[in-house]
């Protein structure tokens, strides 16, 4: 027992972990997961759910548990040996649940609980399980003839290689590039704490001057301030054209998008699926890609002309500041700027008053409010100094005792060999094993700036509502209520629901009452000024034409991507990405900006033919928090129903059901087109 992935009685050992742990620990588990498979399949007994699905279960979670911290050691402390390790047991990983998946007698054995007495006794969230495995095999080959069997398996087994390299291919070309700058004449207009960073990384690698890099909080800032055009459009070209054929051609994604999509739509074929769409959408909300398409058409005829309004204003005003052919790297450029001189403040105004420790009281207050628990830091072993673990709690019924309900690491700060974005994932998930309850625990990762010059880290007002809805993932996570693990916190939630929560928690980033305890000026220590509040919710909605026309660009391209298009035709995802934005895009980016080749949502991460569930999504938390509008925006008891009717269900029935118990009726776009400031 002295390998760290194999210890289950407790925490992750994150102290101990080593890449030479991952291949031993991997070959042990699926070893004896081969061993408990076949026992259990070849077992004559009436299958039950204790002696069989509950097996099944147990397995899982250990596997599950020991993957999920190398994987998320993977994307925070990247290392060459780490990754080789990832890659090696990645493959066997998809091989062990690419067999499991179709195996013909365990399918049968679901399918016998499913249809026998026993079924009646199951409790709803078991019942669940079984239905959802049942579905799960049939999607997963099962029931697919031998030689076609051993193809799908083929499938599963590249294109799991296939993403996992595309991501890398992203992350190579993100770190490779430094721009290195010594002449100051070049860098005016760029925040102080920026340029503050930019000399301390330059130092570090031995240099003088400045380093910039394709790290957001490098990068964004770049885009946003510098007064020089030249190093805006530097830096926006090779963003745009990370993993292309414009850089170092080993890490081009463009063969890779291609091998995805033809294997995407053979395995839907296999299936009976005309598309890749339809197989994704079998386990979602949204009943058909005709559907998604209609709800993005919807949204984008009432969009569209406050996005036309939004680009006429910046195009006016960039005509202002001397630029008469406004381009895509002078859009953050000028909309700040416009955003400043409109509403009379700027994004770097604001982060002065968001300091790290009074943003995180701010946040654990609106839980602790609502819902009624306590969040303290507490200790852990973590993967870097810059992580950190906490408890949440909630008093007994006796009102005596603490007892804790879950636990999180949080990592905030971008670094190099940690992937970019920000997402939750699951450590540990709860669940109830011979009557003890295993607390869940999540991990929550940012890429925020670091603190520099002996100052606390400042946020953004944009970094607070992403700590806000990551933290909303996380609550789905940790506030379940369900014991039996495939249906437990976010497990089981049908994608285009998962984001409910998180965007839901992002209201209260807009709420007087929760902004001004959660921030102080660093340097004065001053309250908030209500006057500079009152602004930033008068430009709340500025460009959220724009923004949301965007985003269904992005929806539109990948529905259409895995339901209308040939990727052995002539057609490109180029072309047909053009073709999108020349219905719904007011802003056009250059002809050599390769966004696919950087889209790991859909090429790496699970939003494949799923993208448009942000929006779905948003529709869902904009009417849920209407109720909290309704009440008073920190109402104890809203909070208590929203956390047993959705948190506490995890995917234990569908997410319909979840939100209509919730809000006593089916959703509606109204909230969210009036939060956008798009409602007529």
């Amino acid at each position: 027992m002295s390998n760290p992935l194999l210890h289950f009685a407790g925490l992750p050992k994150f102290n101990e972990i080593k890449p030479d742990h991952v291949s031993p620990a991997l070959d042990l588990l699926l070893s004896d997961g081969r061993k408990i498979i076949d026992a259990l399949a070849t077992n004559r007994n009436d299958p039950s759910w204790h002696d069989f699905a509950l097996k099944l279960e147990d397995l899982d979670e250990k596997i599950s548990r020991a993957w999920s911290q190398v994987g998320h050691m993977n994307a925070v402390v990247n290392s060459p040996e780490l990754r080789d390790a990832y890659n090696e047991n990645l493959a066997k990983l998809t091989d062990f649940y690419s067999d499991l998946a179709q195996d013909e007698r365990l399918y049968a054995k679901y399918r016998a609980i499913k249809n026998g007495t026993e079924f009646s006794k199951l409790n709803s969230a078991q019942q669940k399980i079984i239905d959802n495995e049942v579905r799960d095999f049939k999607l997963g080959g099962a029931e697919l003839p031998a030689d076609k069997k051993a193809r799908f398996k083929a499938i599963s087994e590249e294109l799991s290689k296939l993403a996992s390299k595309f991501e890398e291919n992203v992350l190579d070309t993100t770190n490779e590039y430094t721009l290195y700058q010594t002449d100051e004449s070049n860098l005016t207009g760029i925040p102080e704490d920026v340029l503050l960073a930019a000399k301390e990384a330059a130092k570090g690698d031995g240099k003088q001057g400045y380093k910039f890099t394709l790290h957001f909080p490098s990068y964004l800032p770049v885009l946003q301030y510098a007064n020089n055009r030249d190093l805006r459009e530097t830096l926006y070209r090779a963003y745009a054209t990370r993993a292309s054929e414009f850089g170092n051609i080993k890490f081009d994604n463009t063969s890779i998008i291609t091998q995805l999509l033809k294997l995407r739509d053979e395995e839907a074929k296999l299936l009976d699926f005309n598309n890749f769409a339809e197989l994704s959408l079998a386990t979602k909300m949204a009943e058909s890609p005709a559907q998604v398409v209609e709800f993005l058409q919807t949204l984008v005829s009432r969009a569209k002309p406050y996005a036309e309004q939004d680009r006429r204003e910046l195009e006016a005003y960039a005509n202002k500041l001397g630029i008469n052919d406004m381009q895509a790297w002078d859009v953050a450029y000028v909309s700040e700027k416009l955003r400043e001189d409109k509403y009379a403040f700027s994004d770097l105004e604001v982060k002065q008053y968001f300091p790290e420790d009074k943003v995180l009281a701010g946040l654990f207050k609106v839980v602790e409010t609502i819902f009624g628990v306590f969040v303290k830091k507490s200790n852990a072993p973590t993967w870097h100094k810059d992580a950190h673990f906490y408890e949440i709690t909630r008093q007994d019924g006796t009102g005596a005792n603490q007892t804790v309900v879950a636990q999180f690491y949080l990592d905030l700060y971008a670094r190099n060999n940690k992937r970019g974005g920000a997402w939750m994932d699951e450590a540990i998930t709860r669940r109830i094993v011979d009557n003890k309850l295993t607390t869940p625990v999540a991990y929550l990762t940012c890429n925020f700036s670091t603190p520099v010059g002996g100052k606390p880290a400042l946020f953004t007002h944009d970094e607070v509502i992403t700590m806000f809805h990551e933290f909303g993932h996380g609550l789905h996570h940790m506030l379940t209520e369900v014991d039996d693990y495939s249906v437990s916190g976010i497990k089981g939630v049908e994608w285009d629901a998962v984001e409910l929560p998180s965007q839901f928690m992002e209201n209260f980033c807009w709420e007087w009452e929760v902004l001004r305890h959660m921030t102080q000026h660093v340097a004065t220590g001053a309250q908030f000024p209500r006057e500079l509040f009152d602004k930033m919710v008068a430009a709340k909605n500025f460009q959220a034409g724009m923004q949301t026309v965007r985003q269904i660009e992005f929806s539109l391209f990948d529905i259409m991507l895995h339901s209308a298009f040939d990727p052995s035709g002539a057609k490109t995802p180029l072309d047909l990405i053009e073709e999108i934005r020349d219905q719904v895009a007011v802003v056009r980016p250059p002809k050599w900006n390769r966004f696919p080749n950087n889209f790991s949502h859909i090429f790496a991460g699970g939003y494949a033919a799923g993208y448009y569930s942000y929006k779905w999504a948003e529709v869902l938390s904009a009417d849920a928090y209407s109720l909290f509008e309704e009440n008073g925006v920190l109402s104890a008891e809203v909070g208590q129903k929203f956390w047993q009717e959705i948190l506490a269900q995890g995917g234990s029935r569908p997410a319909m059901a979840s939100f209509i118990a919730f809000r006593g009726r089916e959703p509606s776009i109204d909230a969210l087109l009036r939060h956008n400031g798009m409602s007529h």
